[in-house]
């Protein structure tokens, strides 16, 4: 690699997973820093075993990825700040090869502001969860309106932004990105594969309150960039408010032919997501499964984007929505 590159991973009670992140970074050359938001297991010792500078967020203020993601980059300004800096997530590992790839790409074209790569799941076929969680990684290359929290841009460009909003709960990745575009620049996916994720999701709770937090990104970072999100943000109002209110109200007032009308429509939107999923390749099992999902989520979505319209109408303080 000729660029100077810096890793920042952040991680919280990830054990196993983070051994594998770390791993997965040696012999690359770049600088890492883990920081660590509050974990009680042995993260700690894994990260300091793997030879990564390890910086603990103070647990008197709220834990968000955003803050420690910044905290991770201010310590790699200190040791000189690098060229290219790439953000990871403690539960997954990176693609060989992905940081040389992404340099090159950023280095190539400097209208691209942030370079990302496929992320996939090391085990997609364990769970349903999962697998919808495979289903969502994969999307085409090209120009992308934003990406997840596994990217890399130029430090100096991240500096300039001022990093990650450390207000955002969730979503900040998706903050960012629209900050970038707002600068003329591109966020580009690559069509190759750049960190291999570890979902180990075997609950429907842990389902529920990932995409609980998913509707609060969408009513957050909407709020913040009016326009984005639209569109999940009318589903979820439709599919997650309206209906089941309606069903509900309308039962009491009208009998149960309201509610059974509201089965039916959710039963025709399972049927089209599953005919969606099976033209996209996925076997008739798996495509209802998910499409079931798929469906299901506009409640949780919903709840997530009350819980933030009521934060902010009660002037409280935003806290992480953890799933594991």
């Amino acid at each position: 690699m000729s660029a100077r590159i810096g890793v920042v991973a952040i991680g919280r009670n990830e054990g196993a997973r983070l051994k594998r992140c770390l791993a997965s970074l040696a012999g690359t050359g770049a600088s890492v820093v883990y920081v660590d938001s509050g974990s009680t297991d042995d993260s700690l010792a894994i990260a300091r075993a793997a030879g990564a500078r390890v910086v603990e967020l103070d647990a008197n203020a709220p834990f968000t990825a955003a803050r420690a993601r910044n905290a991770g980059f201010a310590a790699l300004r200190e040791a000189g700040l690098p060229e290219v800096v790439q953000f990871i997530d403690g539960d997954c590992a990176l693609d060989p090869g992905w940081l040389a790839t992404g340099a090159a790409a950023l280095a190539a074209d400097p209208g691209i502001g942030i370079v990302t790569g496929w992320r996939t799941e090391l085990a997609p076929e364990a769970t349903l969860y999962n697998a919808m969680a495979e289903w969502e990684w994969h999307r085409p290359p090209g120009d992308i309106p934003a990406c997840g929290g596994d990217m890399m841009l130029r430090a100096a460009q991240f500096e300039a932004l001022g990093g990650f909003d450390g207000a955002i709960i969730c979503s900040e990745d998706e903050d960012l990105c629209l900050r970038v575009r707002a600068e003329g620049l591109r966020v580009h996916r690559l069509p190759r594969i750049m960190t291999r994720h570890d979902m180990a999701m075997t609950r429907l709770g842990q389902w529920w309150r990932r995409s609980v937090r998913a509707g609060h990104g969408f009513a957050e970072v909407g709020d913040r960039h009016p326009g984005h999100f639209a569109a999940e943000r009318r589903r979820v109002r439709a599919w997650g408010m309206a209906l089941p209110m309606g069903a509900i109200l309308g039962g009491a007032a009208l009998g149960p032919a309201v509610p059974l009308g509201a089965l039916m429509l959710y039963a025709a939107s399972w049927a089209r997501s599953t005919r969606m999923l099976r033209r996209e390749g996925q076997d008739a099992r798996r495509a209802a499964g998910l499409a079931a999902l798929l469906t299901l989520s506009k409640l949780p979505n919903a709840q997530g984007m009350i819980t933030y319209r009521l934060r902010r109408l009660r002037g409280g303080e935003m806290r992480l929505i953890e799933y594991r």
